[in-house]
């Protein structure tokens, strides 16, 4: 089993992939493989609306000129998903639109191919906007018929500067317990 991880902050290694890493610790505690993708630093374009993915249907983006071919096959090849984005004026960044935009068109141009594998959103916070922001990472999961674990709390964690989110216990526990209802999800499912 594997899942992987998108990092929509344009911090690489900030609070954003700090939260993903604890998630990432109970997954790997039941022998779950895991992989971080970090967006920051890398090429990345929203959807052009050309439709393309429909008619060719190879599981691409037509505009192979960043890096979302390569996030679309790690997806199709994942049993778990994860997104995770900073709050940007109340909502998710603009990478993880962009990511969110294109596969959702590839996937849904492929025969859903994304269906029935289990989808998690972490966001991080300053200080509000982040229930928002987490409503835009699970509507992606819901409309490709993608399964959505919970936890004991949504899955949010605050801090701004780099590592500030390291104090957020609340914020700490919540990734644990997500991580272990996903690797329970996983096994469940058979994944």
């Amino acid at each position: 089993m594997k899942v992987i991880a998108f990092n929509g902050s344009a911090r690489k290694d900030g609070n954003t992939a700090l939260l993903i890493s604890h998630v990432f610790e109970e997954l790997q505690k039941e022998n779950i493989h895991t992989e971080m993708i970090q967006l920051a630093e890398q090429k990345i374009h929203g959807c052009r609306a050309c439709y393309k993915c429909f008619n060719l249907k190879n599981k691409k983006c037509f505009f192979d000129d960043d890096i979302i071919n390569t996030c679309i096959a790690k997806m199709e090849e994942s049993d778990g998903i994860i997104l995770a984005s900073p709050t940007y004026f109340g909502d998710i960044s603009s990478e993880i639109k962009a990511l969110i935009d294109r596969a959702g068109f590839v996937a849904r141009a492929n025969n859903n191919m994304l269906a029935r594998k289990i989808g998690a959103g972490i966001i991080t916070m300053r200080r509000a906007g982040a229930l928002h922001a987490f409503d835009s990472l699970n509507h992606f999961f819901l409309i490709q018929s993608m399964i959505i674990p919970g936890s004991v709390y949504w899955n949010i964690g605050i801090g701004r500067e780099k590592g500030e989110v390291a104090k957020d216990q609340e914020g700490i526990n919540t990734m644990h317990i997500l991580g272990e209802n996903m690797a329970w999800l996983l096994k469940k499912t058979g994944k």
